[in-house]
């Protein structure tokens, strides 16, 4: 009767640790990337940010976005932690990179990594986005309106790093 009860007390220590753990994992990016952090990317006062955090079927989700105060700017961002049994996040990136030839690999950031221009190649509708797997973790960092695409992208991976480092 003991081994059977601190085999249960084992196995429940055990289940909520799991749960601990998958709950540390739980990302909030308006905390991670501030309003401060959102003006520093893109250069110029931010609105307060866009939020939302769900869990769904397909995983946990947390979207941030920021426009800057005069409209033409914005910091779009997106993690996805992705439940068992869903489209891993290196085998999507791998299917979104193989369908369009303009993705660049990016090196240095996560397990795998991806960057594409969007819109035209300069002004407000001028964008990059940035794309980055960790383990069960899809990143997605959008930031338009700035013209220097080497500049944005600079920007785009310091956001990525330091989204990264809470994962």
């Amino acid at each position: 009767m003991r081994g059977t009860i601190a085999g249960a007390v084992a196995l429940a220590v055990c289940a909520l640790s799991s749960v601990c753990r998958a709950e540390e994992k739980r990302i909030d990016l308006a905390a991670v990337i501030t309003k401060a952090d959102a003006l520093t990317a893109l250069g110029e006062p931010v609105k307060d940010p866009q939020v939302r955090n769900d869990e769904g079927a397909d995983g946990y989700y947390s979207r941030c976005n920021y426009y800057s105060e005069n409209p033409g700017k914005s910091l779009v961002m997106r993690v996805r932690l992705t439940s068992a049994g869903q489209l891993e996040p290196k085998k999507q990136l791998e299917e979104m990179t193989a369908e369009k030839e303009k993705f660049k690999p990016v090196t240095g950031l996560g397990d795998k990594a991806a960057l594409t221009k969007e819109g035209p190649d300069k002004g407000p509708r001028h964008g990059l986005i940035l794309y980055v797997v960790k383990a069960n973790a899809f990143v997605m960092i959008g930031i338009s309106g700035i013209d220097d695409e080497k500049v944005a992208t600079e920007k785009a991976r310091t956001l990525a790093k330091k989204i990264l480092a809470k994962l």
